[in-house]
């Protein structure tokens, strides 16, 4: 496998970048060529994809397809997909696409499907238990992000009578207030810890368990379960229902899993494996469409096409669906903890950048919050637009808004608008005075801004899933290019490693060895 700046096909696209790419035009290439919608828009399971308002061509894209042959990128799918370790820093198989295949059809499938049957089962018991109301789902990174954005995004399939919940922060200010809003005899707590020794997550089961015996609860086994591999850790806490997973399934790509226990409750077993199936339509459309026209891999090789020739180092996204207003949180990690790497897999510093920042709101609120920057600021920042034809509900002239408003955000982002077009507009609210051409150029745009719109039809648990899915393999995509660990997250450890070296110097006062503004902080926060 060549890293991919050691390539014929990468200095290619240097020579491309140079001659075409650094001076596209949307607007001119829209005029020259009628078909550009046309030959830039894609379709994959449940998702279509619009590639046209790229800074982009058929011959970028021919160049880039050419990049992810000589880097190998089917080869590294196919032994990832296989099961060969992928996870090199760590050993390990990276399998979550084994956690949605169909029954006989996967690796591991009796263990999996096995699992699954049981936290199935188990889900349905809840939803059928009249006396629970409140589930609380207590996890951090992977084990709360996953969980809690698919419960959010498909609120239309859950139950009125059972309402979830995440708690994922160490700071007191997010539990506290929950536990007092909540009746110990209603609750179910789910304990989500691959080791059952995350600290942050312990540290809330711990609150959580002294607040329910203070209430007078003494049935820990019916109101605790966990999702965990812990077994006799969870055992020792009290807990006597637990769903396990495996050491191929990362944090972050584990809603597939037991983790997903929370999402199964909320919207019942038939429904979380639709959600199952969509994303595995996903990996069969990665594993088998041509890379011309493989979703996934086209918009990875968009990110590098950005990341590493244009220079963006952030992208927005921006889902016009209130149910997904935390899918760019997730995305966050997802991408920057998966390629937020600084080293090849050779451990050799890579010469070039790799994870953009991700980030976003849903529309129509970012509008009125960053879009002014994605407009007329400096930096020029592509963005992801997500639209959904079909709502959840009835307010038919609310969402025709909400699409106008999508659409009309990705046309301003690459029409923009010049100082005449400006000057010839009225302007009611300009100060008076202002000198005309002054008043023109602050509200001239650019344009020529880059932006992808991705089309569901509903949003549904098998949309979402596929979705999330493509999500996950274009990841693998940029990250298999830049030739790095995709699949590890040592930069999360340092952290956790001087945290607890730290943690008894609060309650000591000891500052010797720390450096000067360690210690001085800590002496402030003790005084």
């Amino acid at each position: 496998m060549k890293r991919c700046d050691h390539t014929a096909a990468w200095a290619a696209l240097q020579g491309h970048f140079e001659a075409h790419g650094r001076d596209l035009d949307l607007r001119e290439a829209f005029a020259q060529d009628a078909g550009r919608f046309a030959a830039l828009s894609f379709d994959a399971p449940e998702v279509f994809a619009d590639l046209s308002k790229n800074l982009l061509d058929t011959a970028t894209l021919h160049f880039l397809v050419e990049l992810a042959r000589e880097c190998a990128l089917e080869e590294q799918r196919d032994a990832m997909l296989r099961g060969d370790v992928a996870n090199a820093t760590e050993g390990r198989a990276v399998l979550h696409t084994a956690l949605r295949a169909p029954r006989g059809s996967g690796p591991f499938s009796d263990e999996v499907h096995g699992v699954l049957d049981a936290m199935l089962a188990y889900a349905e018991a809840v939803r059928g238990d009249a006396g629970i109301s409140d589930i609380v789902n207590i996890g951090i990174g992977g084990s709360d992000l996953g969980p809690q954005m698919v419960v959010a995004a498909l609120q239309a399939y859950g139950r009125v009578d059972k309402r979830l919940h995440f708690v994922s922060n160490v700071d007191g200010h997010d539990i506290a207030p929950l536990l007092q809003q909540l009746d110990a005899k209603a609750t179910l707590f789910i304990v989500a810890s691959k080791t059952f020794t995350t600290q942050e997550t312990m540290a809330n089961a711990a609150v959580a368990r002294a607040w329910f015996l203070a209430q007078g609860g003494t049935d820990i086994a019916r109101h605790f379960a966990a999702t965990t591999t812990n077994v006799a850790a969870a055992a020792a806490f009290g807990i006597d229902t637990t769903f396990g997973f495996w050491d191929w399934v990362g944090g972050r790509y584990s809603l597939w899993s037991a983790i997903g226990l929370p999402i199964a409750i909320a919207v019942g077993g038939e429904h979380f494996r639709a959600l199952l199936a969509g994303a595995h339509a996903m990996d069969r459309h990665f594993a088998a469409a041509p890379l011309e026209k493989n979703l996934p891999v086209l918009l990875g090789l968009v990110d590098i096409w950005y990341r590493n020739f244009h220079g963006f180092t952030s992208r927005s996204v921006a889902p016009y669906h209130q149910g997904l207003r935390r899918l760019p949180a997730y995305l966050q990690q997802l991408e920057m903890e998966s390629n937020g790497k600084r080293v090849d897999l050779d451990g050799r510093a890579l010469p070039y950048g790799t994870s953009p920042v991700v980030w976003g709101e849903p529309g129509t609120n970012g509008q009125h919050a960053y879009f002014q920057m994605l407009h007329q600021g400096t930096d020029v920042i592509p963005v992801e637009f997500i639209a959904v034809k079909t709502p959840a509900h009835g307010l038919v002239d609310q969402h025709h808004k909400l699409l106008a408003n999508c659409l009309a955000q990705s046309q301003a982002l690459m029409l923009g608008k010049t100082a005449a077009e400006a000057a010839a507009e009225p302007a009611p609210t300009a100060a008076a005075g202002i000198d005309a051409a002054v008043l023109a150029r602050h509200r001239s745009f650019p344009g020529n801004r880059p932006s992808t719109t991705l089309l569901l039809q509903a949003l549904t648990p098998r949309t979402l899933g596929a979705l999330i899915a493509l999500y996950e393999h274009r990841v693998f995509t940029s990250g298999a290019l830049w030739g790095i660990n995709s699949f590890d997250q040592w930069g999360v450890e340092l952290g956790k490693s001087l945290c607890n070296q730290l943690l008894p110097r609060l309650a000591s006062g000891e500052t010797q060895g720390l450096d000067a503004s360690t210690a001085g902080l800590l002496a402030r926060l003790r005084a």
